[in-house]
């Protein structure tokens, strides 16, 4: 007998890990997904729904005080458990329309994504919006159809919905069972062919489901399931046969096929088949591209990059964190690392990695994990932290607003607190703010996606930085960063039905009063570049 071949550790590590994003519209269910896949993973005892009125708890994965007062999510968390052997870093993003950006830039630190779908609605407006952001990426995409405890629409309808829609071609792995009521009591796994039966319960769903599972041709099986719903299965499945795809999982790794799962959150039905198969078939971390070239997670020299930055996670400490994408090497608390954006050496101590707002410090970090960094101020979201190189990973994309406020503070004595969290919060891409220049001096706008992100803005300000501010509205409406020569960028921005502003790194910008003015302007002045991207 040979003795079994030894792993790398580095290679045994990798491969382990799962890192992904939920993706979703508004009320999909996205944060009681989150958290059930939590439960599931051992990482939580007892489940919150964020909407559940007679449960006590709010959901783990929103720290917020907004979050819990609202029932949404608008920042995005970190989490991570092991499941199975996994290694899992589930990146749970805010779900309401006014905060895609932090979404977008989250979906680039994944290697894959859930899309979330309400049984009742399908594909929905920010669901398309998302979804086209992975689809660039080729980011490997999964679905869950939630809800399925609820009427809605017939689960192939939903499919087909999905491939006419994004043009992505879907394998249900499970498939729904309804009894004669019309009320969902377990899934069909395909791959395995058992069929897994809950059984109900009255804790809202805060513990595991009790199931019961054997393949479909057994006794068991047979007796538990009604005639009619055993004939309505065999027929859904001869169907699937004759006219789905066959499963391949390459064409998953490619994005090119999406694995489709039923089930509902909010009772547990269906989420432990779904976490079983998508830890299976999700990738492990692969490469990135760079300045340099391919950076490959097998690479020993270290490489990662920042994504989020998130302050006052913890209001006893006013902390600020960065949080960490490693890519490359192995992540070794105290190593000295380069900062090649600034050319300045960062020293990697006190990392954290995170349950929401809990965290625990870590003694090393693998390529798809994510990691908390105190940052007294000196990183930026897009940064790439390098063992040794001038390399750069990941651009992380700032889009022009499209509302603008100018504000104020009642109180003038409270100004430096007001700069300083306009500041911090800038970075995170919490807001954005701009500078226009006044008699007085620099003017402070701020621009947002979504009213909602003002609404924050004005919150965690008072909560903070103890500033009282407040908003006025602006009639601006659209907004372009503008490359030229300055002459004509005074020029342009100065005419009729436009404002000249800078950003926080000083690259201009000239907001319109309507669409009409843009493209009019945009039309004309052609001695200048446009961008709804940050250059």
């Amino acid at each position: 007998m040979t003795d079994a071949v030894q792993i790398p550790e580095a290679e045994r590590e990798i491969e382990r890990r799962r890192t992904f994003a939920i993706i979703s519209h508004p009320d999909a269910g996205k944060t009681t997904l989150t958290e059930k896949l939590l439960l599931y993973g051992g990482a939580i005892h007892l489940a919150g729904s964020v909407k559940a009125r007679r449960a006590a708890r709010h959901a783990t994965s929103d720290w917020m005080k907004l979050e819990q007062e609202r029932g949404i999510s608008i920042t995005s968390s970190v989490l991570q458990f092991d499941y199975a052997g996994r290694r899992v870093n589930l990146l749970d993003t805010p779900g309401h329309e006014d905060f895609s950006e932090d979404t977008y830039r989250t979906l680039i630190a994944a290697d894959s994504a859930v899309m979330l779908l309400d049984n009742r609605k399908g594909v929905e407006e920010q669901t398309r919006k998302l979804f086209a952001v992975c689809h660039r990426r080729r980011t490997p995409m999964f679905v869950f159809v939630n809800k399925c405890d609820r009427p809605g629409e017939a689960p192939l309808k939903l499919l087909d919905d999905v491939e006419a829609e994004l043009g992505l071609t879907c394998f249900p792995v499970t498939w729904p069972i309804h009894d004669d009521d019309a009320r969902f009591t377990g899934v069909f796994d395909r791959l395995t062919r058992q069929v897994h039966l809950f059984e109900r319960g009255f804790e809202h769903g805060q513990r595991q489901v009790r199931a019961r599972s054997a393949d479909i041709d057994s006794p068991e099986i047979q007796a538990a399931l009604g005639v009619n719903e055993l004939r309505r299965l065999h027929d859904d499945l001869e169907l699937l046969g004759g006219a789905g795809a066959d499963f391949d999982h390459a064409a998953v790794l490619r994005g090119e096929l999406a694995p489709a799962f039923f089930g509902s959150a909010l009772t547990n039905f269906g989420v432990e088949p779904f976490l079983h198969h998508f830890l299976e078939l999700a990738p492990a971390p692969g490469p990135r591209p760079s300045t340099e070239g391919i950076v490959e997670p097998q690479d020993p020299a270290f490489t990662g990059f920042v994504f989020k930055i998130q302050a006052n996670m913890d209001p006893r400490h006013r902390d600020r964190i960065a949080f960490l994408r490693v890519c490359s090497g192995r992540f070794e608390p105290g190593a000295v690392v380069q900062n090649t954006r600034s050319g300045q050496p960062v020293r990697l101590t006190q990392p954290q990695q995170f349950m929401a707002q809990e965290r625990r410090q870590v003694d090393d970090a693998w390529p798809g994990d994510v990691v908390g960094l105190y940052d007294r101020g000196s990183l930026r979201i897009g940064d790439t932290l390098a063992a040794a190189g001038d390399i750069h990973i990941e651009e992380m994309p700032r889009f022009s607003p499209e509302l603008f406020a100018r504000i104020a503070v009642p109180d003038p004595l409270r100004r430096k607190h007001l700069d300083k969290g306009l500041r911090q919060l800038s970075e995170e891409g919490a807001a954005q703010v701009f500078f226009a220049t006044t008699h007085a001096g620099p003017e402070p706008l701020v621009g947002a996606v979504g009213r909602l992100q003002f609404e924050v803005l004005l919150h965690r300000l008072e909560n903070e930085y103890g500033v009282s501010a407040r908003l006025e509205p602006l009639s601006w409406s659209h907004a372009r960063w503008v490359t030229g020569s300055e002459e004509d960028i005074r020029r342009v921005g100065g005419a009729s039905g436009r404002m000249l502003v800078y950003d926080a790194k000083q690259r201009p910008l000239i907001l319109f009063d309507s669409e009409w003015s843009l493209r009019h302007t945009m039309s004309r002045e052609t001695s200048l570049e446009y961008h709804d991207v940050a250059p």
